[in-house]
Parts: C-alpha cells; sequence; structure tokens
C-alpha cells in the first residue's frame, strides 16, 4: 500500500526527518562531550598516580638520608 502523496503527509514527513536528524545529532555531540571529559579524567588521574609514586619516592629518600646522618 502506497502512502498518500498529500501535501500534509510530505509536510509531517519533512518535520520528522529534520526532528530525527537534530536529535541524532544534538546525542552525538552529547556523547562526544562525554568520552572527552572520561579521557581528560582518566589522563588527569595517571599523571596524579605518577606524581604520588615520585613524592612517595622522594619522600623516602628524604627520610632515609635523615636516618642514616
Amino acid at each position: 500500500v502506497e502512502p498518500e502523496n498529500d501535501p500534509e503527509t510530505l509536510t509531517n514527513l519533512y518535520e520528522y526527518t529534520v526532528a530525527t536528524q537534530l536529535y541524532h545529532s544534538l546525542m552525538e555531540n552529547a556523547t562526544s562531550e562525554q568520552s572527552s571529559r572520561m579521557s581528560a579524567m582518566e589522563n588527569a588521574s595517571k599523571n596524579a598516580g605518577e606524581m604520588i609514586q615520585k613524592l612517595t619516592l622522594q619522600y623516602n629518600r628524604a627520610r632515609q638520608a635523615r636516618i642514616t646522618t
């Protein structure tokens, strides 16, 4: 069965298509932003872990130096 080709049906289909494309674009943008935030937080956590390791090593060396001198 063919859909009617009256102007109202075509207008409704066009509006639905535009709304769907707009919604898809907004969801893709939100997903991209969330992905960027997750990546940034992962990098920040990794850098903080490395900093903690370096500071712990520096602290332990200073403590050992104080004990042995």
